[in-house]
């Protein structure tokens, strides 16, 4: 059911995730996105940062991999629809404040390396104890155990190069692609969401909480998992061949007369006769060097050469519909700046409005449900802005809240 099929008599009176409390305890994306996503769904979210300068998420968009901004987007998107409060888990006030948040948490999200954890006290067995119907939920660079369990993990690093993307992407004899910032780390948010709720749906069963997990570097290889599948069975794919000459010329990428690029896929066995005619090539239907699929493999080159002087004799809108006029898959090679503004983006609540001062748009997690909306994009929390909101909710009155200030367990 679309989005604009459902009426509001067919919603429900609350979003999923009503009810269900979640311990952010985590730095950047991958785990803050998950957070994110339950919260837009419903969940009451508490951010827990260090007092300074919390998440260091927050200067992200600072980076010069990110788009040249005036305001924080970066964080209005990991962040939104949370609470923040600044706590020191070194101290002893704050690590029992946080065992008290824990005991009225479903879920606890971390994302800390292992020697972190131990540290911190903040490993499943530490907290386990303290709640025993808690969720919780870690995310690691390259798993939990094994000779790099402690190494840092990055989507760059981890999902991306670790896990053959990169170098699966170049084209033959050249250098590896790079990376996009954060592109592996929402990817893997949404397996660490979905382990979640497996989770908790265990736990509706059963009664009891316990350990789920996943890392950047599982997300990289089941994102491959294609060519994985083969790998661990010694069969591989060689480099991808250049434009020109790939290994399916009806499978390519090619550009219009307007300087648009497009992909497409053509399932041949099928469409070859209704691709030339939609075209306006019916003479390559016999053509000898393209009269069945073996052949149009083996002369992919020579094909590419016709396509390429064909495409380049109209616009892309008119080959769009030609495209669709036989059921083709084809696609522009959009500028990710032409997704602000695509029809279809906006109208399938890709694109959405927030409620942040000077952030009018921002993008919506990938899950539709046909019983509910997701909660409009809240502003994502100043510092600590909820700290003292947070800890009476948890019993404490204002002089405790006050000593723990002057202490710096809590700001």
């Amino acid at each position: 059911m679309s989005e604009t099929a459902t009426s509001a008599d067919q919603l429900d009176p609350q979003p999923p995730l009503a009810g269900i409390r979640v311990l952010d305890v985590s730095s950047f994306i991958a785990a803050p996105a998950a957070a994110v996503t339950l919260g837009d769904w419903g969940a009451d979210v508490i951010k827990v940062e260090p007092p300074g300068a919390g998440d260091p998420h927050r200067i992200s968009w600072q980076s010069p991999n990110y788009p040249r901004a005036a305001v924080n987007f970066p964080w209005q998107l990991d962040a939104r629809n949370k609470r923040s409060i600044a706590l020191d888990l070194k101290s002893d006030d704050g690590r029992a404040v946080l065992d008290r948040l824990i005991e009225s948490a479903d879920v606890m999200i971390v994302n800390f390396p292992r020697r972190p954890r131990e540290r911190l006290r903040l490993r499943w067995e530490d907290v386990r104890h303290v709640n025993p119907r808690l969720i919780y939920a870690s995310l690691t660079g390259y798993g939990e155990t094994g000779p790099e369990a402690d190494t840092p993990g990055f989507d760059n690093n981890a999902f991306f190069a670790r896990s053959g993307i990169l170098d699966a992407l170049r084209y033959e004899g050249q250098p590896p692609s790079f990376s996009l910032p954060a592109q592996g780390d929402r990817c893997t948010a949404m397996t660490l969401v979905a382990a979640i709720m497996m989770a908790l749906y265990r736990r509706q069963q059963t009664g009891k909480g316990g350990w789920v997990g996943t890392s950047l570097y599982a997300n990289g290889v089941w994102s491959t998992g294609t060519l994985a599948a083969g790998a661990v069975l010694g069969a591989f794919v060689t480099q991808r061949p250049m434009r020109d000459r790939p290994r399916n010329a009806l499978t390519n990428q090619y550009v219009a007369r307007d300087g648009r690029w497009f992909t497409m896929l053509i399932r041949d066995e099928k469409r070859w006769d209704s691709f030339c005619t939609a075209i306006g090539r019916d003479d390559l239907k016999d053509d000898p060097r393209f009269l069945t699929t073996p052949d149009r493999r083996a002369n992919a080159a020579d094909l590419v050469v016709e396509l390429d002087r064909t495409f380049a004799q109209q616009d892309w809108p008119y080959w769009r519909e030609r495209f669709i006029e036989i059921g083709a898959a084809a696609a522009p090679i959009n500028n990710i700046a032409d997704v602000a503004t695509d029809e279809q983006a906006i109208h399938a609540g890709i694109v959405i409005d927030t409620e942040a001062p000077g952030i009018p748009k921002s993008i919506a997690t990938p899950l539709r449900f046909g019983f509910a909306r997701p909660r409009q994009a809240g502003r994502a929390p100043e510092l600590g802005e909820h700290t003292a909101e947070i800890l009476k909710e948890a019993g404490y009155d204002d002089t405790a809240i006050a000593e723990m200030k002057t202490k710096g367990a809590v700001a």
